[in-house]
């Protein structure tokens, strides 16, 4: 390691550097290249910070000489010395990794402050009110960061100061008893059994060492598992002179989106404070201004700032996030990145830059994530709904949320995975992280749009209102009040985050919509892709809806949902206890005209798209009323009623056909060869359908699908049972209508034996749901409800299996399927069916396998197109 730089000036380096600099220096040393005013600092590298988690204290003996020797640099560049009694350089110090992690991270300003250094402070600015101000500031961000003392001490204290004083906001103590309250502090300290550091050096020291350790703090590994940022990364360390926002009215500090971070309209979006330091806007403390009205305030700065701002637009050629402090009328940069944002506000960022002729189609499609279209999905209060707004705050995140109310982020993180819950605090820290992603939304009573509530629930796609003045929140008695009204722990409320407004009580919520945008990026996406996105639908109307999500075709109609209508039900439980063929036969006969009925309108709303239909799956027993409920109804009507009569054989069936592992049992193609009527039925119903429809003129592709297959002799005679009677039909009804017969791969054995099954199937569906279950041998319901939240949160496995598909050994019978099949019917058509196929990392791999489609439920088709043109195109593996 000898010899390796660890320390960079700004104007060393670039934004090409991100991975050595992190994201805010790399960015601190492009706009410093390119003239813009920021500040004079230096970077310690991410480098530097790995090392550190190997060395410890021998990483800064190391790196110390050069590290002040990048002070006396930023001491030349501003006329300032470091620790001096006459005009004292102050600096800031951050961290910065190449990922943005807004919040996630410890930030110290005023770092350079002592009992002697203030007086200077305060003689060289001539306002010892301010000096005193940045001191007090100080001391709690460094003892908080550094020392690991709690800030509630310290809050609680200026909470005392303020309250005496009768004034509401910080700015508004005068400079006795800030001078008072600094003493104060460093009292806290000592109680606290630390002692506050007085030498700059060591100062900058710890508070490097603190930075470094806070990379693995429990919120930033939470924020990094939840965001799937790499541990490895590291950060950097960023140490910038201190320019001043707190020094009077002609100063401020401010937060700017360069486009609206909420519905992406291409308008500045932020806030600012007169007379305030950075911390002030992001913590809540102080409810700010909105960028619009600094152009009334300081009119040059905001001129300024607008420039600025449409220049760092145009250079990264993507929103900006942008923090700026005016000193004395004087504007400086403290950072830009790329903007966090609503998914829509993605959506319709990204085509407004095609559309500006910024960035290309491919660009536009990358630039938005599977996971934000799934945010995009979220559900809004039914515009019909009469309901009457109880309080209203700032839209800060968009969406709507009912659950119940919740003061405390690890009552939230405890609750919130079984029962909805809505999160009130009167403002987030980064240690409510848990909390938040939990919670179905967040309120709370202080913060603007720019604070840590707002801007991580836009991160999660959850609803957040933020600013709610009139909120009184009351954390000991686990209530708030609005007016006359309060609510307390449990009770119900309602958030709409695009209005931002509170409702109390449950609101009927509603789907969201597809917008013109985001119609027009998945079309776009769609060019780019190999994989088609068909849908799992199982009625007309979910054929419809996945039309409407942009679906290729239907993957997986299940035909055992169409026999649970109340009116085919009993139907079915006919047939399920006859003790015949003819029995049987005379119960299919009369549920046959309705499932034709069905196809019918499923075929239809495909509109000339293939359409996969599984036979029957589920064992018999589960069209059968449970034996206890069966019992109880007996036992009411008696065993000599006609109704009785039919519960003894339907109890009598249920009992013989109880299996001690149904999953594996009498289920699938099983029943369609010990039991051929079911599958024949079936059969004629799909292609009378399909015939029906074709003689109206449309297009029809169905396809016949037989389940659980895993033996050659199964695919052969089932084959033949299919073509025999859509030959039969075809001929009667003179169509020309095309078919074809496949199966699902969802046991192992039919993945070893595929080139043996593709003799008979022109297409095969991977049901991963199953072939989970069978390749792990796993029940996935007593799985998931015993062990699996364990095995992931212990790291036995990375990712449930149910979720995220099982790569090496699922994905591995996959290979061998479709290399298998490959090799004895080229053109096979192969596809996956399971709920996989709307998650993102399995959709990758599936276009790996060089898959045809993917099919997954309506909702997640966006999510799928998206994740198939990413992965076609490099983004996703």
């Amino acid at each position: 390691m000898a010899g390796k730089k660890y320390v960079y000036d700004f104007n060393e380096g670039d934004a090409s550097m991100r991975s050595l600099l992190g994201g805010k220096g790399a960015n601190l040393a492009q706009m410093s290249k390119i003239g813009l005013p920021v500040p004079p600092g230096f970077i310690i590298t991410t480098d530097a910070c790995k090392a550190y988690w190997t060395q410890g204290a021998n990483l800064l003996d190391e790196i110390w000489g050069d590290v002040m020797s990048a002070v006396g640099r930023v001491e030349s560049a501003t006329g300032k010395k470091f620790g001096s009694l006459d005009n004292p350089l102050l600096v800031s110090v951050r961290s910065g990794a190449p990922v943005s992690m807004p919040g996630m991270m410890d930030t110290i300003l005023n770092l350079g402050l002592n009992d002697d250094t203030v007086e200077a402070l305060a003689k060289s600015s001539g306002d010892s009110r301010f000096a005193y101000d940045s001191y007090r500031r100080f001391i709690q961000m460094f003892s908080d960061v550094v020392l690991e003392v709690g800030v509630e001490h310290f809050e609680e204290k200026l909470g005392e100061v303020r309250k005496s004083l009768g004034v509401e906001f910080d700015h508004q103590i005068p400079v006795d008893s800030l001078k008072k309250l600094t003493g104060d502090y460093k009292d806290i300290v000592k109680r606290a059994g630390k002692e506050f550091p007085t030498d700059p050096a060591k100062q900058l020291r710890l508070a490097i060492d603190a930075v470094f350790r806070s990379w693995n703090t429990p919120r930033a590994n939470t924020y990094r598992k939840i965001n799937n940022i790499s541990a490895d990364l590291g950060t950097a360390v960023n140490v910038v002179s201190m320019v001043f926002g707190n020094l009077g009215d002609d100063c401020g500090t401010g937060v700017c989106f360069t486009r609206n971070a909420s519905t992406g309209e291409n308008k500045l979006y932020g806030e600012y404070l007169v007379n305030a330091q950075g911390e002030d806007v992001v913590a809540g403390i102080r409810t700010p201004s909105p960028i619009a009205e600094l152009e009334k305030v300081m009119p040059d700065v905001y001129k300024e700032f607008s420039r600025i701002a449409e220049l760092l637009e145009k250079h990264y050629k993507d929103m900006q996030d942008i923090e700026f402090t005016v000193e004395r009328g004087k504007l400086y940069i403290l950072q830009t990145r790329n903007g966090k944002r609503t998914a829509a506000a993605e959506v319709k960022i990204a085509m407004d830059m095609h559309r500006e002729g910024l960035i290309d189609a491919t660009t536009a499609v990358t630039r938005v994530s599977p996971e934000q279209v799934e945010m995009l999905l979220h559900p809004q209060i039914d515009p019909t709904a009469k309901y009457k707004v109880l309080a209203k705050g700032l839209p800060a995140s968009p969406g709507a949320a009912v659950g119940e109310v919740v003061f405390d982020a690890d009552e939230a993180a405890e609750k919130g995975a079984a029962n909805p819950v809505i999160l009130v605090r009167p403002e987030t820290t980064p240690d409510d992280i848990h909390g938040l992603f939990a919670a179905r939304g967040v309120l709370t009573s202080h913060g603007g749009m720019t604070s840590h509530a707002a801007v991580v629930a836009r991160g999660m796609g959850k609803p957040c209102v933020s600013g709610a003045e009139t909120v009184k929140i009351d954390l000991k008695a686990q209530s708030f009040k609005v007016g006359d009204v309060t609510v307390k722990k449990g009770d119900f409320i309602s958030l709409d985050g695009s209005l931002g407004v509170v409702i109390v009580g449950k609101m009927p919520l509603i789907d969201a919509q597809f917008s013109d945008d985001f119609r027009s990026l998945l079309d776009m996406a769609d060019k780019e892709s190999k994989l088609e996105v068909w849908a799992n639908a199982d009625t007309p109307e979910d054929a419809r809806r996945a039309r409407d999500f942009g679906a290729r075709g239907v993957g997986l109609c299940r035909t055992e949902h169409m026999f649970m209508a109340a009116d085919r039900l009993p139907s079915m439980q006919k047939m399920v206890i006859a003790s015949t063929k003819e029995e049987r036969v005379a119960a299919l006969a009369s549920l046959e005209p309705m499932q034709r009925e069905d196809f019918v309108g499923i075929f239809e709303a495909m509109d000339g798209y293939p359409v996969i239909i599984r036979l029957l799956d589920p064992p018999l027993h589960e069209f059968l009323p449970k034996i206890p409920d069966l019992e109880k109804e007996l036992a009411s009507v008696g065993e000599n009623s006609e109704r009785g009569k039919t519960i003894k054989a339907e109890i009598a069936r249920a009992n013989e056909l109880h299996e001690f592992n149904p999953m594996l049992g009498f289920r699938g193609c099983r029943l369609g060869i010990v039991y051929p009527e079911i599958f024949e039925m079936q059969i004629r119903a799909i292609i009378s359908a399909a015939c029906e429809v074709a003689r109206k003129g449309k297009a029809v592709h169905p396809e016949i699908m037989m389940p659980l297959v895993g033996i050659k002799e199964e695919m052969k005679r089932l084959e033949a049972m299919a073509r025999r009677i859509a030959a039969e039909i075809i001929e009667k009804e003179k169509s020309k209508v095309s078919y074809k017969v496949g199966t699902m791969i969802e046991v192992p054995r039919a993945a070893m034996i595929a080139d043996e099954v593709a003799e008979y199937a022109e297409f095969f569906s991977f049901g991963t749901n199953d072939l989970t279950q069978t390749t792990f041998g796993y029940s996935r319901d007593d799985a998931e409800n015993k062990f699996l939240g364990f095995y992931v949160e212990d790291g036995v496995v990375e990712h449930n299996p149910f979720h995220v598909l099982d790569r090496d050994g699922v994905g591995g019978l996959m290979k061998i399927a479709a290399e298998k099949g490959r090799s004895v019917r080229y053109d096979i058509s192969i596809g996956i069916c399971g709920e996989h196929g709307g998650n993102p990392s399995s959709v990758a791999f599936c276009h790996s396998l060089g898959l045809n489609y993917v099919s997954c439920s309506p909702f997640r088709v966006p999510v799928a197109r998206l994740a198939a043109s990413h992965a076609a195109l490099g983004k996703l593996k």
